[in-house]
């Protein structure tokens, strides 16, 4: 599915937390906040389709060659069989189509995002993207400072990791040597 907003929700610094809505972050946890445009993975969408329709068509085949055998029994039970398979075929065909086309249209979104030193990571959107860049800043004075506090109206998305490159992808290899990030 395409990202949807959700709507408005608050973003505040109190003393001590960064809440995302209904969601709480000590400050002292944050490992990272950035902002960064959020792209649809439309390649592997295509590759994902493209593998679908293989492995779909090559089933479909061997259960008609299947069904085609089954004929010489019985032609009712051979040609129900066949219409059968090819119905869900074509359903299954038509899913990933549905699948691909969502993700390849899909927007990209200009994004901020608050990763703590855990696995949990928040996404929050504006459709003003020096809206965002100046909360980078805010946030970031917040954790040096922690008795700031301000609240501001921020949009959210929902968003399917699957669907979506989140951030840089480092992959390392042996332990000298490693800089930098390839795209």
């Amino acid at each position: 599915m395409p990202p949807q907003f959700v709507g408005g929700i608050d973003l505040r610094v109190t003393k001590r937390l960064l809440w995302v809505g209904g969601a709480a972050y000590p400050l002292q946890n944050i490992a990272r906040v950035y902002t960064f445009t959020l792209h649809p993975k439309r390649k592997e969408a295509v590759l994902r389709f493209l593998k679908n329709l293989g492995i779909t068509l090559a089933v479909a085949i061997a259960l008609t060659i299947l069904g085609g055998m089954a004929a010489f029994a019985s032609r009712e039970a051979g040609g129900g069989i066949v219409t059968f398979v090819w119905l869900g075929t074509l359903a299954a065909l038509i899913y990933s189509l549905v699948e691909m086309i969502s993700v390849l249209a899909a927007p990209s979104h200009y994004v901020l995002a608050v990763e703590t030193s855990g696995p949990s990571t928040a996404v929050v959107t504006s459709r003003d993207p020096q809206h965002l860049n100046h909360l980078v800043g805010r946030i970031a004075y917040a954790i040096e400072h922690p008795d700031t506090e301000f609240q501001v109206r921020v949009d959210t998305i929902t968003i399917s990791p699957r669907n979506y490159y989140f951030g840089d992808n480092v992959n390392m290899y042996g332990g000298t040597g490693n800089v930098g990030v390839a795209n």
